[in-house]
Protein backbone atom coordinates (compact mmCIF):
# COMPACT_ATOMS: atom_id res chain seq x y z
CA UNK A 1 0.00 0.00 0.00
CA UNK A 2 1.41 3.35 -0.89
CA UNK A 3 0.78 5.20 2.36
CA UNK A 4 2.17 8.42 0.90
CA UNK A 5 -0.61 8.63 -1.69
CA UNK A 6 -3.31 7.65 0.76
CA UNK A 7 -2.20 9.27 4.00
CA UNK A 8 -3.21 5.96 5.57
CA UNK A 9 -0.77 4.72 8.18
CA UNK A 10 -1.71 1.05 7.89
CA UNK A 11 -1.98 -1.13 10.94
CA UNK A 12 -3.49 -3.81 8.73
CA UNK A 13 -2.96 -4.68 5.08
CA UNK A 14 -4.37 -7.20 2.64
CA UNK A 15 -3.92 -7.95 -1.06
CA UNK A 16 -5.17 -10.48 -3.55
CA UNK A 17 -5.05 -10.99 -7.31
CA UNK A 18 -8.11 -11.69 -9.40
CA UNK A 19 -8.84 -12.86 -12.93
CA UNK A 20 -10.26 -9.89 -14.87
CA UNK A 21 -13.77 -11.23 -15.40
CA UNK A 22 -17.00 -9.59 -14.15
CA UNK A 23 -17.72 -12.14 -11.35
CA UNK A 24 -14.33 -11.35 -9.80
CA UNK A 25 -15.55 -7.90 -8.73
CA UNK A 26 -18.01 -9.48 -6.31
CA UNK A 27 -15.33 -11.88 -5.07
CA UNK A 28 -12.90 -8.99 -4.50
CA UNK A 29 -15.54 -7.03 -2.59
CA UNK A 30 -16.45 -9.99 -0.36
CA UNK A 31 -12.80 -10.89 0.34
CA UNK A 32 -11.90 -7.29 1.25
CA UNK A 33 -15.01 -6.96 3.37
CA UNK A 34 -14.10 -10.14 5.27
CA UNK A 35 -10.57 -8.82 5.89
CA UNK A 36 -11.87 -5.49 7.22
CA UNK A 37 -14.41 -7.22 9.47
CA UNK A 38 -11.61 -9.48 10.71
CA UNK A 39 -9.75 -6.34 11.76
CA UNK A 40 -12.76 -5.21 13.79
CA UNK A 41 -14.53 -2.88 11.36
CA UNK A 42 -18.28 -2.97 11.97
CA UNK A 43 -20.24 -4.24 8.95
CA UNK A 44 -22.39 -1.08 8.97
CA UNK A 45 -19.28 1.04 8.36
CA UNK A 46 -18.29 -0.72 5.14
CA UNK A 47 -20.81 0.15 2.38
CA UNK A 48 -18.98 3.24 1.06
CA UNK A 49 -15.59 1.55 1.04
CA UNK A 50 -17.05 -1.50 -0.72
CA UNK A 51 -18.80 0.71 -3.29
CA UNK A 52 -15.52 2.45 -4.10
CA UNK A 53 -13.68 -0.88 -4.29
CA UNK A 54 -16.38 -2.26 -6.61
CA UNK A 55 -16.13 0.70 -8.97
CA UNK A 56 -12.33 0.52 -9.15
CA UNK A 57 -12.35 -3.25 -9.69
CA UNK A 58 -15.05 -2.92 -12.36
CA UNK A 59 -12.90 -0.39 -14.19
CA UNK A 60 -9.93 -2.76 -14.02
CA UNK A 61 -12.04 -5.54 -15.54
CA UNK A 62 -13.61 -3.34 -18.25
CA UNK A 63 -10.72 -1.07 -19.21
CA UNK A 64 -7.51 -2.60 -17.86
CA UNK A 65 -7.92 -6.16 -18.98
CA UNK A 66 -4.93 -7.80 -20.66
CA UNK A 67 -5.29 -11.48 -21.66
CA UNK A 68 -3.38 -13.76 -19.32
CA UNK A 69 -2.81 -11.06 -16.68
CA UNK A 70 -4.50 -10.47 -13.33
CA UNK A 71 -5.53 -7.33 -11.53
CA UNK A 72 -4.67 -6.82 -7.88
CA UNK A 73 -6.68 -5.31 -5.05
CA UNK A 74 -4.94 -3.98 -1.93
CA UNK A 75 -6.50 -2.47 1.15
CA UNK A 76 -5.01 -0.88 4.22
CA UNK A 77 -6.75 0.08 7.44
CA UNK A 78 -5.36 2.47 10.04
CA UNK A 79 -7.37 0.81 12.87
CA UNK A 80 -9.32 4.02 13.34
CA UNK A 81 -11.30 5.47 10.44
CA UNK A 82 -9.33 5.40 7.16
CA UNK A 83 -9.31 2.68 4.54
CA UNK A 84 -6.91 2.87 1.62
CA UNK A 85 -7.94 0.99 -1.51
CA UNK A 86 -5.69 0.28 -4.49
CA UNK A 87 -6.59 -1.55 -7.67
CA UNK A 88 -3.72 -2.24 -10.07
CA UNK A 89 -4.14 -3.53 -13.60
CA UNK A 90 -1.79 -4.07 -16.55
CA UNK A 91 -3.85 -2.05 -19.04
CA UNK A 92 -2.69 0.98 -20.97
CA UNK A 93 -4.36 4.33 -20.62
CA UNK A 94 -5.00 6.47 -17.61
CA UNK A 95 -8.51 6.80 -16.20
CA UNK A 96 -10.22 10.15 -15.87
CA UNK A 97 -13.51 11.00 -14.22
CA UNK A 98 -15.97 11.42 -17.07
CA UNK A 99 -19.17 13.32 -17.47
CA UNK A 100 -21.74 10.59 -17.96
CA UNK A 101 -25.00 11.64 -19.52
CA UNK A 102 -28.09 10.96 -17.38
CA UNK A 103 -29.31 8.23 -19.74
CA UNK A 104 -25.92 6.52 -20.05
CA UNK A 105 -25.36 3.17 -18.36
CA UNK A 106 -21.60 3.70 -18.33
CA UNK A 107 -19.10 6.35 -17.35
CA UNK A 108 -20.12 6.90 -13.74
CA UNK A 109 -17.50 4.77 -11.94
CA UNK A 110 -14.89 7.39 -11.20
CA UNK A 111 -17.56 10.00 -10.55
CA UNK A 112 -18.89 7.70 -7.83
CA UNK A 113 -15.36 7.21 -6.47
CA UNK A 114 -14.81 10.97 -6.52
CA UNK A 115 -18.10 11.54 -4.70
CA UNK A 116 -17.54 9.07 -1.88
CA UNK A 117 -13.76 8.92 -1.42
CA UNK A 118 -11.92 11.51 0.63
CA UNK A 119 -9.25 11.48 -2.09
CA UNK A 120 -8.31 9.40 -5.11
CA UNK A 121 -5.67 9.31 -7.79
CA UNK A 122 -3.72 7.31 -10.33
CA UNK A 123 -0.11 6.15 -10.28
CA UNK A 124 1.68 4.87 -13.33
CA UNK A 125 3.54 1.59 -13.02
CA UNK A 126 6.13 -0.05 -15.21
CA UNK A 127 3.24 -2.10 -16.59
CA UNK A 128 -0.20 -0.57 -16.23
CA UNK A 129 -1.37 1.65 -13.40
CA UNK A 130 -2.74 1.74 -9.88
CA UNK A 131 -5.90 3.64 -9.07
CA UNK A 132 -6.14 4.43 -5.36
CA UNK A 133 -8.75 5.91 -3.08
CA UNK A 134 -8.92 6.87 0.56
CA UNK A 135 -12.27 6.33 2.28
CA UNK A 136 -13.19 7.58 5.73
CA UNK A 137 -15.48 5.18 7.58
Amino acid sequence: MNAQSHDVNPCHGWKQRFTPVPPSVRRARHAAEAALQGWGVAPGSLPLAMLVLSELATNAVRHGRVPGRYYEVRIAYDAEKLVGIEVSDPGDGMPVAGDASPDSERGRGLAIVEGFAEAWGVQERTVGKTVWARVRL
